[in-house]
Parts: C-alpha cells; structure tokens; sequence
C-alpha cells in the first residue's frame, strides 16, 4: 500500500487541509478564540488529513519511528506528519491535555449560532496499512484488572501501556496472537471526532463529548452518513480527528483500531427554521445513515446516557413524524435498538437506531 503523505495522493474535496504541526491541536479543541486554518463556504467539500495519537505519545516515546519499528513497520512507512509532530514544540501535558490530534478548525462562512452543520462523509481513505490498539492502566471499561500488572513490578511504578500493532488488508484487519494465527474483523473507517467550536471559553479537554460533538465515537458515522452538528459559534469552527479503521461498541480496552485516515467531507450550514427548532429540542448531535436516524444521548453516568438517548428519541420522534409521546416511546420499546457508543470518554455515550423504511414515510 502507497503511504497518503500530507500534500501527496489523490484530493477530491473543493480544498484541502492537511495536518501539519500549525494546523492542528493535540489534547484540546479548538474554542471560539482559535484561528481558523481555513475558511470555506456552505456547500463545498474538503479534504482533510488526520493523525493518530497512538504511536506519539508520551508513555510511547513521541518518538512513532522507533515505536513502530519495535513492530515491525519500516521507517519509511512512517507518515511524515506523524513524525513531523512527535518531533514539535506543540505543546503536549498528558496530565492537563487528552491524547487527541485534531485537524483545523475550519470556518464555514455565514454560520451563526443556533444554525445546524451538517458534515456529509463522502469519503475515507487509509493513510497508512496499519495502526495501534492500546490498554491504558487505570482505564477502559475494566480499569482495575487490564492490563494485568506484570509480576514482580515494583509497586507505584506506572504500568506500561500495552499498544498491540494491528494491519489492514483491504478491507480486513488483522490482528496477531502471538503464535503465528491473526484474528481477522472487518474495517469500518469513522471520524471518532467531529465537531464544532463550543460556545463557552476553553480549553476544552479532547476526550469527552458534548453539545458540540467532538469524541462522539459513534461508528455508524462512515461513508454515506451525515452528521448534523448545532452551531456554537459564528463560523462553526469544525475540526476533525481521531481517525479509525475499526471500533466495536463500547470501545472496552480504551481505545479501538486507531489509524490515520484522509477524509473528504461535504460541509452545509442549515438556518432553515425546521432545523434550527429541531436542534434547539435535542441535547446532542444527531446523524443520519441510509439506514438510521440517529440520536444520542451523552452523560458520565451511563443509566443517564440513556435517558437523554430516549428523551432525544421522544424529541425527533416528534418533530419528525408527529407522533405523539405514548406512542413515541412504544414504538421505541418494540422497535429501536439503542447501543452504548463507548464507556471510556468520561462522558459516556448511547446511540438510538431509528430506521429510516419505518419513519421517513410518516414524514410530514
């Protein structure tokens, strides 16, 4: 596979932002004081180019050639922005900053608060044949028994993480066991993050989600989905990043198949009042594949999660087909499916499945 160097490969959006060290944020999101690394119109597409963290971290090395060559990976298959970054200034606290790149943000031209974004995925490509799954100590969804504590290590010393190396082949990925066999799974590339400007002042912490979108990780959000994103701030301010090329519900071990993607992105602002009211009803993002309508729910309690996914649910049930509560809410119970998006963001997350062959048709 031919490495999607920044600057190199195919682009097929309008414009292009690729992720070099001044175009990007590692560990923050871009509030309402940040400079737009490009400025765009309502309706035109762009490409972007996304980083991993995995590989350039500090409890990795920040050094992603030596990291990488510990499994395997030749240096020259090593993206130059990776390293370009690892090598940086850009300031980096594990302890103060979540472990997120972010490429922008981008300015969209006429966007005012309360208007809605929506992001069309037009297309993902690898940047890279592989990328890393890692365990942190004191995280993902067992954080008191993985990663199991080598014997004999000193007590207090941090445990290491561990950062197992998995491949792309096509459309299969492939991770090794250790004695000789791969376990193979299918890729589902996604944006873990996408987002706008929150409407209050920073720093905003990359890892849990909120109002403005951001570390969603929701992964129906592939080619072909939208996502409808409730404007904070005049120009929206989009950013995107935490590339994927495959996540499982709940995203357990703390961080899934993270791997760099080129992403090329439809970007339109919304300021028809159906949008606006709908996103004045709603406590979260929405989306919308060919086959769901999708509404989530986000809270650090995940019983609470929930609620907010079925109350969202109530909402859009409402405004988009008129249905009444009761009725709403049986059609939810013999028909929805709602699954928990991750429980490692400190903000946990649930998405609600609405099917589109049921609902569109009740469309008014």
């Amino acid at each position: 596979m031919t490495l999607l160097q920044f600057g190199r490969g195919p682009v097929q959006g309008d414009v292009y932002l690729a992720s070099h060290p001044d175009r990007v944020s590692w560990g923050l999101l871009p509030d309402a004081d940040a400079k737009p690394a490009l400025t765009m119109r309502s309706g035109q597409s762009v490409t972007i180019d996304t980083i991993s963290h995995e590989g350039i971290m500090e409890d990795q090395g920040r050094d992603p050639r030596a990291f990488f060559g510990a499994r395997g990976v030749p240096a020259d298959l090593v993206l130059d922005d990776v390293v370009a970054l690892a090598a940086s200034d850009v300031a980096h606290d594990p302890d103060l900053h979540g472990p997120h790149v972010v490429t922008g943000p981008i300015e969209v031209s006429g966007a005012r608060p309360g208007d809605v974004l929506e992001v069309e995925v037009l297309d993902l490509r690898q940047r890279a044949p592989y990328g890393i799954i890692s365990n942190r100590h004191g995280r993902g969804a067992l954080p008191g028994e993985m990663p199991q504590v080598p014997p004999g290590w000193p007590a207090g010393e941090p445990v290491p993480p561990v950062s197992l190396l998995a491949r792309a082949d096509g459309d299969t990925g492939l991770l090794a066991i250790g004695d000789g066999r791969d376990v193979r799974f299918p890729l589902n590339p996604f944006l873990g993050i996408m987002g706008v400007a929150p409407a209050e002042p920073g720093p905003w912490h990359s890892v849990p989600p909120g109002p403005h979108g951001g570390n969603l990780d929701v992964n129906l959000l592939g080619v072909g989905a939208s996502l409808f994103l409730p404007v904070r701030h005049p120009g929206a301010l989009f950013y995107a990043g935490d590339p994927h090329f495959a996540q499982g519900d709940g995203e357990v071990a703390l961080t899934a198949f993270e791997a760099p993607l080129r992403a090329t992105l439809r970007l339109t602002v919304h300021s028809d009042h159906r949008s606006r009211a709908l996103a004045a009803r709603l406590t979260a993002p929405w989306a919308r594949t060919d086959a769901y309508h999708v509404v989530m729910g986000l809270d650090a309690d995940l019983d609470e999660a929930m609620r907010r996914a079925t109350r969202d649910a109530l909402e859009f049930l409402a405004h988009h087909c008129g249905l009444p509560r009761a009725v709403a809410l049986a059609y939810l119970s013999a028909a929805a499916d709602f699954e928990v998006s991750q429980v490692v963001d400190r903000v946990k997350g649930v998405h609600c499945c609405l099917r589109r062959t049921d609902l569109d048709p009740l469309h008014g």
